[in-house]
């Protein structure tokens, strides 16, 4: 009978560590932003398209997509001065001081670029929702195309230079053993088959790790254990320096997120100019 009840307990045990796998992190779930979502000091940010924000969103949430935030040409990905930013971000009702919750069609990319700009700009409290769009509808969770009154608030900024580097600072470090440099976009970019617009390749010494290996099929984050085994696996370790990019650096940021928030890795940087801005410049090698 006590070899019933040790047997029980242990299930037990081990169902309740199941369910709390992200405790005290940045990943919220369906069932928690349920319980926050209508209060004032928590705003749901919306990352998907425009078209797609007006077809259906979550209540209450406001629309930020990423292509909004970079100087002109956007499609090369940069950034605008934090200024900038901040004051975008106030016009949508979106302050520093504030529960941040971010959620996307389910890819996972544009949910986890905007959590590594928020925590660049110095944003304590940014969530993303697990599962995403895709998890919320599938718990038949409320969804509406009514549009959200937007009340302007002041963001201010306090940048966070630990988690981006520059150009010149990569060049300096890809030499360095205690650094790694995570390609975070397909194999076929990496590897220089596919058919896109920039130079075939990657910059040398990086490895590849496309960041979809972060996520399971229905849009959740993997669990700590299997997140893991596949950096370990790539040798991604915490004691090293790991430098995240991809083509403009997008799907850089849900990887960020995996390392950071979920393993507590404590130095992972951006390369925020990414393979567009390094191949933009003969004089940057690019290796298949």
């Amino acid at each position: 009978m006590k070899t019933k009840i040790k047997s029980v307990s242990l299930f037990i045990g081990l169902l309740f560590i199941g369910t709390n796998l992200f405790a005290g992190s940045d990943m919220i779930t369906t069932k928690e932003l349920v319980k926050i979502m209508k209060d004032n000091n928590t705003v749901i940010v919306s990352c998907r398209t425009p078209s797609d924000y007006q077809k259906v969103h979550i209540p209450g949430a406001v629309n930020v997509h990423h292509m909004t935030l970079y100087t002109e040409p956007a499609s090369n990905g940069y950034l605008k001065s934090p200024e900038e930013l901040a004051k975008f971000f106030g016009n949508k009702g979106i302050s520093n001081s504030k529960t941040i919750v971010l959620y996307d069609n389910g890819s996972g990319k544009y949910a986890g670029r905007l959590y590594w700009i928020l925590k660049y700009l110095g944003a304590q409290n940014v969530k993303i929702l697990d599962g995403q769009m895709k998890g919320w509808r599938a718990a038949r969770k409320p969804v509406t195309r009514a549009p959200v009154k937007v009340k302007p608030v002041v963001f201010t900024p306090h940048v966070n230079t630990n988690i981006l580097i520059s150009t010149p600072e990569i060049k300096k470090i890809m030499e360095k053993t205690s650094v790694i440099l995570v390609d975070a976009r397909s194999p076929e970019e990496f590897n220089g088959t596919d058919e896109g617009a920039l130079k075939k390749g990657h910059i040398p010494g990086a490895i590849n790790l496309e960041y979809k290996n972060v996520l399971n099929e229905n849009s959740t984050i993997k669990s700590p254990e299997e997140l893991k085994k596949i950096f370990n696996a790539k040798g991604i370790t915490p004691d090293k320096e790991v430098v995240l990019y991809c083509a403009t650096s997008v799907r850089a940021g849900i990887v960020f997120f995996a390392l950071t928030d979920i393993l507590g890795y404590n130095n992972v940087k951006v390369y925020d100019d990414a393979f567009t801005g390094w191949q933009s410049d003969s004089a940057n090698k690019v290796v298949k």
